[in-house]
């Protein structure tokens, strides 16, 4: 290991260190019971909430997978990924926050997403529970997993490990942190996460311009590749057995392919996914005063323009710098790695780098809190052992998280995953599932059981066939599986609620209840 890299090491080692450090500040009372593990006894501020939000959102992909779409492609696919991405951000906190704040406690006081749903409706026998702990369970081991792969590309290209090592040593090193803290510690880092990957992407870019000789430099420069830098047009580059082919240092690109009305609307989908995301609407339950979301949404939409703006400006930057540096897709998603290590003195770059194992680490230990909570809170408490004690859902809740990351590293070995595509799934899958069902239990009275749980299984269901089956047939079908199964859900959460008995007088009353209490302001 050379001198630069231990420098970076150094850097990276106090972030971790700091990150340990708020672990155990919190431990004590993140253990006084469940409630405070899982949800932080709801005393999270509006800085708190709208930080953690953002920063366990985003994850690696923000700083690795969005880069890489615009380094590999271009402007268009990554740019309209943004524009979804920040709108969908400021509508969930403008028309889901506030209410679905009122309404969980309204609903039993309810600390989960599968809770609140179930509670909602008023379930006896737990049908919504078990089908939102279930598919929370499966589409956050995919999530997790993407994370995995971040901190291992990250590890591995830094310093020359063998991939499958270095995503192995992170995962335990986030199952650990997250063994430790809870929904507490998870939050505070978070915040410290989120001013870390902001620093990280704003650092870079203005670095990157100046080493590329400008703005227009680097517009001059990437204008000259077909679709490359434009809104609707698509850069081709020409491959063989998935290797872009490079001639006298200059890689080769096919004709510029079409990024038409249809390619717009699929991509803006995932503005979409936000409506249906566990790991920020359980923020939106955690804050400790309704009147504290306006500010935590400001806060909110700003970091994740000014984050986004940067992630593609890098890539379209990078590909100026090093054109040929990175000749697959997979590789691609590593060009926030190459500028920060080349155009940072060592120290900076270590700094940088934490950015993205705070990007990770903060998403995963999200995902794999909210997973084991599904498990010990949801179906262990909720269905099968009713009088379970607090300790013996905590039991539960480490056995579950640590069997979710051993699913998740597993499905994380293949070193060739394109961080990019396994987040897209796991996105549509609880953009689809929860989403539809989330506004029509907070907006629509007459949505009925029944339809809640027609809606969340046509939604997740869609999404495996639309990805697995449909998608591939090409033309209009090759749109992100989000929105088609989006719309479905909706139409059929719509069409069985009309169909089936109407809600009881208490839901009706109930929603009433948190409907007068609730006024938007813009």
């Amino acid at each position: 290991m050379n001198g630069d890299n231990v420098q970076i090491l150094i850097a990276m080692t106090a972030y971790v260190v700091v990150i340990i450090g708020i672990g155990l500040y919190f431990s004590k009372r993140a253990h006084k019971s469940s409630d405070f593990y899982f949800i932080g006894g709801r005393t999270l501020g509006p800085w708190l909430t709208a930080m953690s939000a953002e920063a366990s959102d985003m994850s690696g992909w923000l700083l690795m997978g969005l880069p890489g779409v615009a380094y590999w492609v271009g402007l268009s696919d990554a740019i309209w990924t943004a524009i979804g991405l920040s709108i969908g951000t400021y509508l969930n906190w403008l028309l889901v926050a506030r209410r679905l704040r009122r309404y969980s406690i309204v609903a039993g006081n309810s600390i989960t997403i599968p809770e609140f749903l179930s509670k909602r409706y008023k379930e006896n026998k737990k049908v919504i529970l078990t089908i939102a702990s279930l598919f929370i369970l499966v589409f956050f081991t995919v999530y997790a997993s993407s994370c995995f792969v971040t901190v291992g590309k990250l590890f591995s290209t830094l310093f020359n490990v063998k991939y499958q090592y270095m995503m192995v040593l992170g995962a335990l090193f986030v199952v650990v942190y997250t063994f430790l803290g809870g929904f507490l510690a998870e939050s505070a880092s978070d915040f410290i996460q989120g001013i870390i990957m902001i620093f990280a992407l704003v650092v870079l870019l203005i670095v990157g311009i100046f080493s590329a000789g400008g703005i227009s430099a680097i517009v001059n420069n990437v204008k000259e590749i077909p679709g490359f830098f434009e809104f609707f047009g698509i850069a081709q580059p020409t491959l063989v057995d998935g290797v872009q082919q490079v001639e006298a240092g200059k890689p080769l690109f096919d004709e510029a392919g079409r990024y038409g009305f249809l390619a717009i609307i699929s991509t803006l989908s995932w503005g979409l996914g936000y409506f249906g995301m566990p790991q920020v609407l359980l923020r939106f339950m955690a804050i400790r005063k309704t009147e504290e979301l306006k500010s935590s949404r400001r806060i909110a939409i700003i970091w994740c323009v000014i984050s986004l703006i940067a992630a593609v400006a890098i890539g379209i930057t990078g590909r100026k710098l090093y054109p040929d540096e990175l000749v697959t897709q997979s590789a691609s998603e590593n060009i926030f790695i190459v500028m920060s290590t080349r155009l940072l003195p060592s120290f900076i770059a270590g700094v940088v780098m934490a950015g993205i194992l705070a990007a990770t680490m903060s998403s995963s230990d999200s995902y794999l809190l909210i997973a084991a909570s599904a498990v010990s809170k949801d179906i262990f408490q909720g269905i099968f052992k009713k009088n379970a004690t607090d300790k013996q859902v905590m039991l539960v809740s480490r056995i579950t998280l640590l069997l979710i990351a051993v699913f998740g590293i597993i499905i994380a070995l293949d070193e060739k995953s394109i961080i990019f595509k396994v987040v897209s799934f796991a996105w549509a899958g609880f953009g689809a599932t929860f989403g539809p069902i989330m506004l029509f239990s907070l907006f629509w009275k007459k949505t009925t059981r029944s339809g809640a749980i027609a809606g969340m299984l046509a939604g997740g269901i869609t999404v495996f066939v639309w990805k697995l089956l449909v998608r591939d047939l090409g033309g209009v079908f090759d749109i992100y599986e989000l929105l088609p199964a989006f719309v479905i859900s909706s139409v059929v959460i719509f069409v069985v609620s009309l169909l089936t008995e109407k809600p009881s007088q208490d839901i009706l009353d109930e929603f009433e209840t948190v409907k007068g209490n609730v006024e938007l302001s813009a």
